[in-house]
């Protein structure tokens, strides 16, 4: 009896505790609904009134109008503006200017300027007049790609002519596919730029390694272009650029479906501000006319005919990325889906044998490589833009002036124990370490056969398009129209779910009373419910689900793709040769640029004999660090300083100048460079002592053991005697300095 009646005063209060847990999870989960649907009722709102601006764009800082490029001789969409910076940053006219171009990638213009610390709030930050290009959402009838390039060097052209006193031409950088267009123009129009910095940007579109990348495979797996000609047809000759936002969305599906949407919902009270902000860009979708669409998957995606020379201007000129004169700054990431680190990078493998073709060119190459950021967030991530873009906009100068070269920017947290980081601009010292194209290789590439089935998607490609133009275009054009063009848009998926929650859903119009109550009484789910706690992790479960589900779809194309195009019949059956090799190289040997080449060599050697103190001091600084591999910020800091106390001396050009000559001509012929330092220093003994002075000063702040040993080697050529006006002689060089062993003799050779 004792027993059932504790039964019996137990039982009533085992449901109870439930119950409160379960009033909790739904009160909440009624309330976070309404909020939830608010949000996404007022991301409806924002998208129409983007849509509704002449020049919808989502910069967050002020600008001002410079150039119009539907006013110029072959109109385009493309506007310049310059950026106005805050009154309490003071902006420097002598800096060089930075410009920053955005993609025109399905969305609209602004991601370079999104937040405050971005690619243009460093630029801004550091000083430097900032430039911003971007776009109208509807094309200019008739434009091309080559228009565009003509309207961007006009910008360009405008932009100098606006900084005479600048030190440098403009840096420019290029946002993803902005990054090509860039890339482009420079090869045809090198006098124009300063550095460039092109981030996420694919030039190598056939790259990648197997069990990643899979947006390269799409075009093969569709057929090649063709249906890209037909989208561009039903538009009427415009190409919804909501189709290639679709294709990146297709390649996350669990963020895409789930976890974007999930994660407003379940931070809804905290979450929504910065959902909306991101939603108004993500949602701007632009048009594109079917010609520049049809260029970029021909040429570019499909055919990746940039890095094998294929592709040619305006006037005929071949388009070879190896007459860039300005330092190239790669960024890109491991995280990336979109441009993964081969797209970025593997295009200098196609171009150059070694390093030191690299160096006979002249070119000095940059990249940086992240761990996890993905492709967006290469743009739009705060943390990039306080690290790797404020360092890049911090060093511009130091970038411009590098001895021609591979290098990877290396950034690590600077260290107030350092005793020269009064010479560091940033939170970050940067180093840029000298690499090989082995460093490139061993972040996988493609192999021959797989070349070879890219090059039979490329044909194929061809040949259905033309099978498209002959037969099907005639017949589709005929039907096409603006109303049916418009029709289309509106019902595209991507638009739809943004239409499907505005003020236009009647359904949404009883929302306003729920939301007030529910925002007026608000009680949160405690973290610890155990429903809440369910249902994270069946959010976790979907996810993953989601996650196996693209792996698989991924592992399929890959398999389906080779298995198609690795067929030996089919390569024969395409015009491909069981000889051809190779197949992403430049094709052909560029005699003039040899003769040129050989031409300077001698130009070069006859003048190491030449020049005075100032010479003789950059060549005894270039010979004591090449051996480090790497240059940092600290010692052109010291440079830049020691220059600024003189009140006169080297511009920057001058300045780079300088430094690429003694690189080169330590590089031809090491030891002679080193014997003709006393003359050169008794040219002017008074500057000799102080320049030879911030010399040891630059060696003791920033050097290495290494350095310092090389720097005790030729302290016997860096003394004067008593009377300074007569250095002393190669005798008194230590013995193995005058050996043949020390003294190597390097040519720069152009190589095919």
């Amino acid at each position: 009896m004792d027993k059932h009646c504790n039964v019996d005063s137990q039982a009533p209060a085992l449901p109870w505790p439930f119950l409160g847990v379960a009033a909790d999870y739904w009160t909440d989960a009624i309330q976070r609904t309404g909020l939830f649907l608010d949000v996404m009722r007022a991301r409806g709102e924002r998208y129409a009134d983007h849509a509704a601006k002449a020049a919808p764009h989502v910069l967050k800082f002020k600008a001002e109008l410079v150039m119009d490029g539907r006013h110029l001789p072959r109109p385009v969409n493309y506007i310049l503006a310059r950026v106005l910076p805050s009154r309490e940053i003071q902006i420097d006219e002598r800096k060089r200017p930075f410009v920053i171009v955005d993609p025109r990638a399905g969305h609209g213009p602004g991601i370079g300027g999104f937040k405050a610390d971005s690619e243009i709030g460093v630029a801004i930050k550091a000083g430097h007049p900032c430039y911003f290009v971007g776009f109208l959402p509807e094309p200019v009838a008739g434009q091309t790609i080559d228009d565009i390039s003509l309207a961007e060097a006009a910008f360009l052209e405008h932009v100098i002519s606006l900084h005479p006193e600048a030190e440098g031409k403009p840096a420019v950088v290029g946002n993803c596919q902005a990054g090509w267009a860039v890339m482009m123009l420079a090869a045809m129009r090198p006098e124009l730029f300063g550095p460039i910095i092109i981030a996420g940007s694919p030039l190598a579109y056939w790259a990648g390694v197997h069990g990643k990348n899979p947006l390269r495979y799409t075009g093969g797996l569709l057929g090649g272009t063709w249906l890209t000609a037909l989208v561009g047809d039903l538009g009427n000759g415009k190409f919804d650029g909501a189709w290639l936002v679709s294709n990146f969305e297709n390649l996350n599906p669990s963020n895409t479906y789930w976890t974007k949407a999930y994660n407003l919902y379940s931070k809804v009270d905290t979450e929504g501000p910065r959902y909306l902000e991101f939603e108004e860009w993500w949602s701007g979708h632009v048009l594109l006319n079917a010609e520049e669409m049809q260029f970029i998957a021909d040429e570019l995606f499909v055919g990746n005919k940039l890095v094998t020379g294929n592709m040619s201007s305006l006037d005929g000129t071949r388009i070879d990325l190896r007459n860039i004169r300005s330092p190239i700054v790669v960024f890109c990431s491991k995280g990336d889906n979109i441009t993964p680190p081969q797209q970025a990078l593997d295009w200098i493998l196609d171009l150059y044998k070694s390093v030191d073709e690299i160096r006979a060119y002249g070119q000095t190459i940059v990249y940086a490589l992240h761990d996890n950021i993905g492709h967006l967030g290469i743009f739009v991530s705060a943390s990039v833009a306080k690290k790797e873009h404020d360092e890049f906009a911090s060093n511009i100068d130091l970038i411009d002036v590098l001895p021609p070269g591979l290098y990877e920017a290396v950034l690590t947290p600077k260290s107030d124990a350092d005793g020269s980081s009064d010479l560091v601009s940033g939170d970050y010292l940067v180093r840029f370490v000298a690499r090989t194209l082995d460093d490139i290789r061993a972040l996988g590439s493609n192999s021959e056969e797989d070349e070879r089935c890219f090059a039979s998607a490329a044909r194929v490609s061809e040949i259905n398009l033309g099978l498209y133009r002959t037969f099907l275009q005639p017949w589709v054009r005929s039907f096409a129209n603006d109303g049916m063009a418009s029709w289309m848009r509106n019902l595209h998926p991507l638009r739809l779910q943004y239409e499907m929650f505005s003020t236009k859903n009647p359904f949404l119009h009883s929302m306003d009373a729920f939301v007030d109550v529910a925002g007026g009484a608000r009680r949160v789910v405690p973290a610890d419910n155990p429903i809440w706690r369910a249902q994270e992790q069946m959010s976790e479960h979907i996810e993953k689900g989601l996650d196996a589900f693209r792996d698989w779809r991924d592992a399929m194309c890959e398999a389906t793709f080779y298995t198609v195009y690795g067929v030996p019949l089919l390569q024969a059956l395409v015009g491909l040769k069981a000889s051809d090799r190779h197949l992403r190289e430049q094709s052909g040997s560029d005699g003039v640029r040899r003769a040129h080449v050989e031409r300077r060599i001698d130009e070069l050697k006859r003048a190491i004999p030449d020049g005075g103190p100032r010479e003789a001091v950059m060549r005894a600084l270039l010979y004591v660090r090449m051996t480090e591999g790497m240059v940092d910020e600290r010692g052109f800091n010291l440079l830049r300083r020691a220059r600024e106390e003189a009140g006169s001396g080297l511009s920057l050009s001058e300045f780079k100048h300088l430094v690429r000559e003694q690189y080169f001509m330590l590089q031809l012929d090491e030891r002679l460079c080193l014997d003709t330092i006393p003359q050169m220093l008794a040219e002017d003994p008074d500057i000799a002592v102080e320049l030879i002075a911030r010399l040891h000063r630059i060696i003791g702040a920033v050097g290495q053991s290494e350095a310092r040993k090389r720097l005790a080697e030729i302290e016997p050529l860096l003394k004067l005697d008593d009377k300074r006006g007569s250095p002393r002689g190669n005798g008194d060089a230590p013995s193995h300095l005058r050996s043949a062993k020390a003294s190597k003799s390097q040519s720069l050779t152009y190589r095919n």
